[in-house]
């Protein structure tokens, strides 16, 4: 019989790459890169999340729409994290009248990510036509929470959803909040079989300084970029493509971090929240069960598991 005592932090139901090397090789391209470019008046952020979604969509047991809807704020959430340090995180939370309900993505300056939707599986009314995510949004809030190291509090900032486009409000957030003409793109790439193949985002943001002519042409320049989970993996990735993309505005890596999805929960914090249930409710959980009581985080939906003896030793301890 399988001892679930020893299931102590999460689990990656599926590891992306049929073999170890094909999984270090994932893991090599899996990057965040930042960079400035027209004399240092602009600054952005691109990501290959390949990776990354993928072993979110296993772990979360997604479907296609489900996929690209938590998929793009993943991605989003690596990028806002490009400016963080230290402990720092932050989160992207959205709240919605559409199918979606919502979501909640958080990401720190490690480049770990985790997050969830707060409706699996999304309810559709009929076979997708196109992925224009505004229906499935509907009306509602995005909102964008920091949490620098040391601070007492957080800073959150909340904008009405305009657009039903996770990047397109961002972008909107950005504008409304900051006053910083910003620019998000979101991409995940499905195969004939619903597979992801490809997932990449890009981060665009004005500096001080950054003349009109500047960001006239850099809209020229994005108008009709390719869709970033398409070139992502493609040999020479960032580089060539930032060459080939924004040569004329010669930008210039800072630098480059690892991406992945990563959850911390583990088994003694699941312990922690159920010592704080009422007394008889533990004692009555511990009576009746069904064994074993499954708990699931909701950030990777790990499964904990606690056995009959546990659940009542757990209730003779709590005050």
């Amino acid at each position: 019989m399988r001892d679930y005592r020893k299931d102590n932090a999460m689990e990656k139901k599926k590891r992306y790459g049929e073999t170890v090397k094909a999984q270090l090789l994932a893991s090599t391209r899996d990057k965040l890169y930042h960079f400035m470019m027209a004399g240092e008046t602009l600054r952005g952020a691109v990501v290959n999340g390949t990776r990354m979604v993928n072993e979110m969509r296993w772990n979360h047991e997604l479907g296609v729409l489900e996929t690209l809807v938590l998929g793009h704020a993943y991605l989003a959430a690596v990028l806002l994290s490009a400016g963080l340090k230290g402990k720092d995180r932050l989160s992207i939370g959205v709240e919605c009248s559409g199918p979606i309900k919502g979501l909640s993505v958080e990401a720190n300056a490690y480049g770990e990510v985790r997050g969830y939707l707060k409706q699996v599986p999304i309810p559709i009314q009929a076979p997708l036509e196109s992925f224009n995510l505004s229906p499935f949004f509907g009306a509602g809030f995005l909102s964008v929470t920091r949490y620098p190291e040391g601070a007492k509090h957080p800073f959150t900032g909340k904008v009405m959803m305009e657009n039903g486009s996770l990047a397109k409000d961002l972008a909107l957030y950005h504008l409304r909040s900051e006053q910083i003409p910003t620019s998000f793109s979101l991409s995940v790439v499905f195969d004939a079989n619903g597979e992801v193949q490809g997932a990449g985002g890009l981060f665009l943001q004005a500096m001080p300084g950054a003349e009109d002519q500047t960001l006239a042409h850099l809209e020229a320049l994005i108008k009709d970029l390719p869709s970033l989970g398409h070139v992502v993996n493609a040999a020479g990735f960032p580089e060539q493509w930032l060459a080939d993309t924004f040569g004329s505005m010669a930008p210039r890596l800072l630098g480059r971090r690892g991406v992945e999805f990563m959850c911390h929960c583990n088994r003694d914090h699941i312990r922690t929240m159920l010592r704080m249930l009422n007394r008889d409710e533990l004692a009555e959980m511990g009576r009746n069960g069904p064994f074993p009581v499954q708990i699931k985080c909701h950030n990777c939906n790990t499964d904990y598991r606690f056995e009959q003896d546990e659940l009542i030793a757990m209730s003779k301890r709590t005050n």
